[in-house]
């Protein structure tokens, strides 16, 4: 029965619709697949008591004649995004009891699709993190080696997805939290165009960063779910319509920034980055080399701006209104051993951060020179999308790190370098398998990333399904 798991959405799907398999069927392989590996894997915080209840609905849909794509197709949500009457805890001791009072646009939507949510899955704390090691209930494990981190922060659903826990997963990016594992875990993981997807219902932690993104085995199930979420919402201001940029070009030129590969990327992924774009090179696209100046401040821009935004957006727990509330002497201390108590330290790493670049007498010098530089980058990637139909790199510059080898922060962010761009200049970007690399006993997956303008998610999955 859990071989079913291990379908691909429009495998299922089909198999659905020919009254082969049921969604319980489905249901039931992927919760087999939960009872023998999340206990040592810890990609799910929960999973919900209701999953066979919710495939026996999807089945009776079936039945009265509906045939959406994600019809009956578990999926693995990240624990940062509301669905109502569940915890939503963001991984944090700080909601470790809230319970959401509404779904989430997103949530919505999957449901009127009649997907089955299997349950809600690890995270880094507040997002806040690269790896899932920073999560209040312990940190979550790489299907392809447990003693390795699946990626961050939405190590939990990808690590469900690798490891056919769920058929697809929704996670979010806010600079790399969904390519980052998905290239650590051998899926595909995608961040959409900044706006296609409605923010409502997710927790905040740089706004003008943050974007709900898929994740699935395929290219072709990653656009099924995003077709299904994207969408301009009246509840999220910054969320566009289908249309809103105007169309890509489709000239078959891949833009590749050498001078960026240049820092620090391990000689295997270099290795099967050539590959990938050999095999490009063999159905008909033309590998072009670029420049884009300010890539290489990307990742200092990204470290003032998100911890910034996050500080902002963090103010809001501080004991009194909801989530972990300490009492102490006065209010201040209420707020001190609240905070203190509820956040771990890389949330509070970054909130202290955030608040001196935005002090009085560094505003200027940080968030503000950051925020300009972000400009520039912007500019920079549009007019390099005028002559490419997308930019690639690597997702990330090395394979999945041993759980505790990047203990040190610094070495941790570094990690990012690919894929903080498109959250600052908000340009889709998608990771997809390239590969694997030997390391110790071992097989690891690399990731190949490519990124489009603005409104071009079609580009990725055209450029995306000629390399998978």
């Amino acid at each position: 029965m859990s071989s079913l798991a291990e379908l691909t959405i429009v495998e299922a799907g089909k198999k659905m619709a020919a009254g082969e398999i049921t969604a319980v069927d489905l249901a039931h392989a992927c919760l087999e697949n939960v009872e023998k590996k999340n206990k040592e894997l810890n990609a799910y915080i929960e999973v919900f008591a209701d999953v066979l209840e919710q495939a026996q609905k999807a089945d009776e849909r079936r039945k009265a004649g509906e045939n959406h794509p994600l019809l009956g197709i578990p999926l693995a949500i990240k624990d940062n995004i509301l669905i109502e009457g569940r915890v939503a805890s963001a991984a944090s001791k700080m909601l470790e009891h809230y319970v959401a009072t509404y779904d989430a646009t997103v949530i919505k939507k999957l449901r009127e699709a009649g997907a089955v949510f299997v349950g809600r899955t690890n995270m880094d704390e507040f997002a806040m993190g690269g790896s899932t090691e920073h999560s209040a209930f312990g940190p979550a494990k790489n299907p392809h080696d447990p003693t390795r981190v699946p990626g961050g922060s939405s190590g939990g659903s990808i690590a469900a997805v690798a490891a056919h826990m769920a058929l697809g997963a929704l996670g979010t990016d806010t600079g790399g939290s969904v390519r980052e594992p998905a290239s650590f875990c051998g899926v595909v993981g995608m961040k959409p165009t900044y706006g296609a997807v409605s923010r409502s219902g997710l927790m905040a932690m740089g706004s003008s960063l943050d974007q709900a993104g898929p994740v699935a085995k395929t290219v072709e199930d990653t656009q099924l779910i995003y077709d299904a979420i994207k969408g301009i919402d009246p509840l999220d201001s910054t969320s566009i319509a289908d249309g809103f940029y105007p169309a890509g070009i489709r000239n078959k030129k891949v833009g590749v920034p050498r001078a960026l590969l240049a820092q620090g990327v391990d000689p295997d992924v270099k290795e099967r980055f050539e590959t990938s774009l050999e095999k490009l090179k063999a159905q008909g696209y033309e590998i072009v080399d670029i420049e884009i100046p300010s890539a290489s401040l990307a990742l200092a821009c990204y470290y003032i701006i998100m911890p910034a935004e996050a500080s902002t957006n963090l103010a809001r727990y501080d004991g009194i209104r909801y989530g972990l509330s300490r009492k102490g002497a006065t209010l201040a201390e209420d707020y001190a051993e609240s905070r203190a108590e509820g956040f771990g330290p890389e949330v509070r790493r970054r909130i202290m951060l955030g608040t001196y670049v935005l002090s009085a007498g560094y505003y200027d010098a940080y968030y503000g020179k950051a925020t300009a530089a972000r400009e520039v980058l912007r500019r920079e990637f549009a007019e390099a999308l005028k002559g490419v139909e997308v930019i690639t790199t690597p997702t990330a510059p090395a394979p999945a790190p041993k759980i505790g080898e990047k203990a040190d922060p610094l070495s941790m962010y570094l990690l990012d370098i690919f894929t903080v761009t498109a959250n600052l200049t908000g340009n889709p970007a998608i990771s997809v398998p390239m590969g694997m690399v030997k390391r110790e006993s071992a097989e690891l997956p690399v990731g190949f990333q490519l990124t489009a303008a603005h409104g071009d998610e079609q580009a990725l999955f055209e450029v995306g399904k000629a390399l998978q």
